[in-house]
């Protein structure tokens, strides 16, 4: 009689690996989340989403929902070049706030704020969109 892992994958049962259930692109993101400055709040919000007592796997499928949304790099930085009509690669801070404000899925002031510090726009107002779309779907700065 065959030990039951084996026999369980003999008859195409689900593996129990975790990771599987995420592409690689995901599992990097996994790797480098220790980057991010999560508030406590947000973090309470989140445990309060779960459906009951958070071990490891149950944090892995929150995470992996929560990525879901982020859409490639390609798409943000089209959406950005929509507002670019020059092409240089940067928008003013300003429209862009606005926008952020009144436009979809509108940001709180707090938010546009938390932006603009960890992307703070240039001498002359200009927000460089490509190394923020780099960042968004990194989770690091280009070099």
């Amino acid at each position: 009689m065959a030990p039951r892992r084996a026999r369980k994958k003999a008859e195409g049962g689900a593996s129990s690996n975790v990771f599987s259930m995420f592409d690689q692109s995901q599992i990097q993101e996994f790797k480098e989340v220790g980057r991010i400055n999560v508030k406590n709040e947000e973090l309470e919000a989140m445990v309060k989403e779960a459906p009951g007592p958070i071990n490891f796997t149950v944090f892995l499928t929150m995470f992996g929902e929560k990525l879901k949304g982020t859409d490639p790099e390609e798409t943000i930085l089209h959406a950005f070049k929509v507002f670019d009509t020059e092409g240089k690669g940067f928008v003013k801070a300003d429209f862009i706030k606005e926008k952020l404000m009144t436009q979809a899925d509108r940001f709180s002031e707090e938010e546009v704020k938390q932006m603009f510090a960890a992307f703070p726009p240039d001498v002359c107002g200009n927000l460089d969109y490509r190394n923020l779309c780099y960042v968004i779907t990194h989770g690091e700065e280009k070099d």
